[in-house]
């Protein structure tokens, strides 16, 4: 499980422009899932060789600068309570203001580190101006400027030596399933629909971070951990800023997780925020079921089941093999069937194809429609492989990499999810040099 941090501080201090260098700094080393879009809110970073997480703050504030204190304060309230590591941001051009010295004074409070940065200093008068920061109090103040880099790797060094290390994910050899959605969609509902009336056979697990709790399901032939059941309960105190909260909630969840149950609501369809969830899901290699819930309460016609699957598998697309599941927790239609489902993507998560196996079913499909050829070049794909990685990952060896483009790999994952069942799960394709 990784850290997560998070940056605050008022708007137009940069935040997002760190945000966007620290998460691309990733994309250098590590190819992106094809077709996820860049949310402006959530990303994920290497340095050092520690993966973890970082939010953007400002991504959520509504409404530009004329942003209400209590706004910002709500965001900040949020991200202290569930990231890890703060980075507070300061601009050194404006020098410290109220609004600064707000956040500074519900940042003196916790126990968690927080890294003050001063940022836009990019020359060498700047750097003595940043001085005046100190006497904020909390620490050593970071001179960087986030457009073009400078002071982030020493930003960087520090941040990753507070890191915690986690020994969560080696509780058991147990399937993770957390549930996860937008508010009222009706997750605790349905964590009460499975848990309730079996209350003897849940057994909360030790070890997990704070009140997000692993729960031990073991019945009707299930055996899992359904994972944060005690956030989908817990009420927060700040529930003027639901999105915000749910979202964050849920990386927190979703990272610790094999697989994700993202639940909507029938009468809402697929929204933004659903849409974020399987996105991050996704970007952490992460299993996926959508459960559509207050199927009762629908209409029906003849098609609407396959017209409204459609309709939501065109808004994930190039995610599409993705199983959806109609439910009523209400009336405790499927709600078992959704759990099976899950299981079985579990499956899918943790296959293993023999390299024989692979060669033999993709080469001549290859040879038949080799990757079209770039300034007269042909690429030659030689040998396939499945890395030993956490979900699905495949390497294809051939003489020009660099000349096979996104399409192509496209091509090749569809070619592997209609031989070998990977529904529900983001696979990865990466060009080698043979």
């Amino acid at each position: 499980m990784g850290n997560i941090v998070a940056i605050v501080g008022r708007p137009n201090v940069g935040k997002s422009t760190l945000f966007n260098r620290l998460t691309e700094t990733k994309e250098a080393i590590v190819d992106e899932v094809s077709g996820v879009t860049r949310d402006r809110l959530y990303g994920k970073s290497v340095w050092g060789g520690k993966e973890f997480s970082v939010i953007d703050t400002g991504g959520y504030v509504k409404g530009s600068d004329d942003i209400f204190e209590d706004e910002i304060r709500k965001q900040v309230i949020i991200a202290i309570e569930e990231a890890d590591v703060i980075l507070f941001m300061l601009d050194v051009t404006t020098g410290i203001t109220d609004l600064d010295m707000e956040v500074a004074r519900l940042l003196r409070k916790i126990k968690k580190p927080v890294f003050l940065i001063s940022n836009k200093v990019d020359n060498h008068e700047r750097i003595a101006q940043s001085s005046e920061f100190y006497k904020i109090g909390l620490g050593d103040v970071y001179s960087v400027s986030s457009i073009n880099g400078s002071g982030t790797g020493e930003l960087l060094d520090d941040v990753i030596k507070v890191f915690t290390e986690s020994t969560e994910r080696d509780d058991d050899d147990l399937p993770k399933i957390t549930i996860s959605g937008r508010p009222n969609v009706g997750k605790s509902s349905l964590v009460n629909a499975l848990l309730g009336e079996e209350r003897n056979i849940v057994t909360p697990i030790a070890g997990t971070t704070r009140d997000s709790i692993g729960t031990r399901y073991n019945a009707f032939g299930f055996d899992f951990v359904l994972v944060d059941t005690a956030g989908l309960r817990k009420k927060t105190k700040v529930t003027e800023n639901l999105e915000f909260y749910s979202v964050l909630r849920s990386i927190r969840s979703i990272e610790k997780s094999d697989v994700v149950l993202v639940m909507i609501d029938a009468m809402e369809g697929l929204q933004s925020q659903d849409m974020n969830i399987v996105h991050i899901a996704q970007r952490n290699h992460k299993g996926v079921v959508i459960l559509v819930n207050k199927w009762d309460l629908m209409e029906r016609e003849t098609n609407t089941a396959r017209d409204f699957e459609e309709k939501i598998k065109r808004k994930l697309a190039p995610f599409t093999d993705v199983p959806v599941l109609f439910i009523s927790v209400q009336e405790k239609q499927r709600v078992l069937k959704a759990l099976e489902e899950a299981l079985k993507v579990y499956e899918n998560l943790k296959r293993k194809i023999p390299t024989r196996k692979l060669n033999d079913a993709l080469l001549p499909v290859i040879e038949k429609n080799p990757p079209p050829a770039t300034k007269g070049k042909y690429v030659k794909i030689k040998y396939i492989t499945q890395l030993p990685t956490y979900g699905p990952c495949f390497a294809f060896f051939c003489n020009l990499p660099q000349y096979v483009k996104e399409p192509y790999k496209r091509f090749l994952e569809n070619q592997l999810r209609e031989r070998f069942n990977f529904n529900g799960v983001p696979i990865r394709v990466f060009m080698r040099k043979k």
